[in-house]
């Protein structure tokens, strides 16, 4: 089922894992989601890891080498379609960053054979080393996906091939940290929607404010899809510190106290479970259409946060 059709149905609720690393045990991620699913888990996002460029160096050479940190984007989704079933939808992330538009049909061509009907489609971040692709942003690979809904692909039509893909894109309430302002990066998320995406999740907020005066802004300028907070349970003081650092985010003033205050790990968690919690029922009292986790790969603290919501107990 398209997930903008359940978003348009009830109030949805979604959680953002990643493949495990090379040599790690997908078994973790199964059981980290078999206790999430004892809640009215909506979609299952999966992240995707862009290719990195390095040089290593053997006795008699060097050489350039690419490497993905968490390659399993693809396999993930097909063991969690396997193993759930219609349980859950599965929306792999797709991530224009070192992609070209050929390797880019193929990988949706394999998704399609899959059965998989959501894709979520990110830009991805600069890489150590840059690599080239044919996107430079992501709405161009939006228009790619919609020209392939429409049985046009590249350099060919096939009417009866049609795929019909509901495609998701990123929104930044506090703004891309390249955009040099709010109005410019909610410009390029119109494009995206121009071009053909069906729903946005955001980056993760901690102000239901900021969630809301996003929201206001994009059905301004006519950005008319559904938009899913992103919401990232924050349970000890270091992440308080190192979210920001790489997600460009802001934490209230009031969580950073609290979290100051806090005299064990166990009060730091109590403080970051209660402070999501109360954050959660804020944004859906402000029209949310559901809730996005982020669960970074651990499942304790966003079981925790869920018991404790009524909503989608």
């Amino acid at each position: 089922m398209k997930v903008v059709d359940k978003i348009l149905r009830q109030k949805v609720l979604s959680v953002e894992i990643i493949p495990p690393k090379k040599g790690e045990d997908v078994e973790e991620i199964f059981k980290a989601l078999d206790k999430l699913l004892e809640f009215d888990i909506s979609f299952v996002n999966i992240t995707r890891h862009p290719v990195e460029v390095e040089y290593v160096e053997f006795e008699d050479r060097i050489e350039k080498v690419y490497k993905m940190k968490r390659p399993g984007t693809v396999g993930l989704t097909a063991a969690l379609l396997r193993r759930y079933g219609n349980e859950i939808e599965v929306v792999p992330h797709l991530i224009c960053k070192g992609m070209n538009k050929f390797e880019m049909e193929n990988l949706l061509i394999d998704l399609w054979i899959m059965g998989v009907e959501n894709v979520f489609v990110v830009r991805g971040e600069e890489t150590k080393t840059p690599q080239r692709g044919d996107y430079t942003y992501s709405y161009e690979l939006v228009e790619q996906i919609a020209k392939m809904n429409e049985g046009k692909y590249l350099y060919m039509d096939i009417p009866e091939r049609k795929t019909n893909f509901c495609i998701g894109v990123a929104g930044y309430p506090e703004k891309h940290f390249e955009s040099p302002n709010l109005d410019e990066d909610i410009y390029f998320l119109k494009r995206k929607i121009d071009a053909g995406a069906h729903f946005v999740i955001t980056q993760m907020v901690f102000d239901a404010d900021v969630y809301a005066d996003f929201v206001k802004r994009c059905r301004k300028v006519g950005v008319d899809v559904p938009i899913l907070p992103g919401v990232k349970p924050v349970v000890s003081l270091k992440s308080v510190y190192t979210i920001p650092k790489k997600f460009f985010v802001n934490i209230p003033q009031s969580l950073l106290e609290r979290m100051k205050n806090a005299r064990t790990e166990s009060e730091e968690f109590e403080i970051g479970v209660n402070f999501t919690v109360k954050l959660i029922n804020e944004l859906l009292e402000k029209g949310a259409p559901g809730i996005h986790l982020f669960t970074m790969g651990r499942g304790k603290e966003t079981h925790e946060v869920l018991r404790r919501l009524e909503k989608f107990s």
